[in-house]
């Protein structure tokens, strides 16, 4: 399938992120206190240094090389040293479970919906709101054949909603995402 993500401002990492599922999910993993394009900007920072983007050459890396290649400028994230260990982590668990293809976890026995969000779930680093909106990500915009994704993604699947990176298309939804937000986090203030 060809697909085009518009999720960085970057023509060469939002091509990453098209063809290459770890790209993805490690963007997923990383998109947290940092702008949703700098998240999804790492996986191509490391691809660059590294060489490589493969589970099995990240989850063998000595951590702390791991992390001085995270942390040089520009780093990979915000905590590089603390997002370095996560991501190992996660590649890690990709090579038990999924034989380092994160695709296989959304493909193998034809899993539905609330399934995938189960074995999202399972991954270091992916609590309940990522794995839903990752999911909504692969339903939106990856266009991964999943029965019952839009229901487990909760609102982040919903058609025409901006909550999240799933929703990001073009520079016009990134600010309607942002605004959104902006104003779900307004209105969880002033509720208590």
């Amino acid at each position: 399938m060809s697909r085009a993500l518009h999720l960085t401002g970057d023509a060469e990492a939002d091509r990453l992120l098209s063809q290459d599922p770890l790209a993805l999910m490690i963007g997923m993993l990383l998109d947290q206190q940092v702008t949703m394009e700098s998240a999804f900007a790492g996986p191509k920072k490391i691809l660059d240094r590294l060489g490589s983007l493969r589970a099995e050459d990240i989850a063998a890396m000595d951590p702390e090389r791991f992390a001085d290649l995270c942390a040089e400028p520009p780093a990979v994230h915000r905590f590089p040293g603390s997002m370095a260990k996560r991501i190992q982590a996660l590649c890690q668990a990709l090579l038990e479970e999924y034989g380092g293809d994160p695709e296989v976890l959304w493909t193998s026995g034809s899993p539905d919906g609330p399934e995938v969000l189960r074995r999202l779930r399972a991954l270091p680093g992916f609590g309940a709101q990522k794995a839903q909106i990752f999911l909504a990500l692969l339903g939106k915009q990856w266009g991964a054949d999943i029965p019952g994704w839009r229901e487990a993604a909760g609102d982040y699947g919903r058609e025409g909603s901006r909550r999240s990176i799933a929703d990001v298309v073009d520079e016009n939804t990134l600010h309607e995402v942002r605004a959104e937000k902006k104003r779900l986090k307004a209105a969880a203030k002033n509720k208590g």
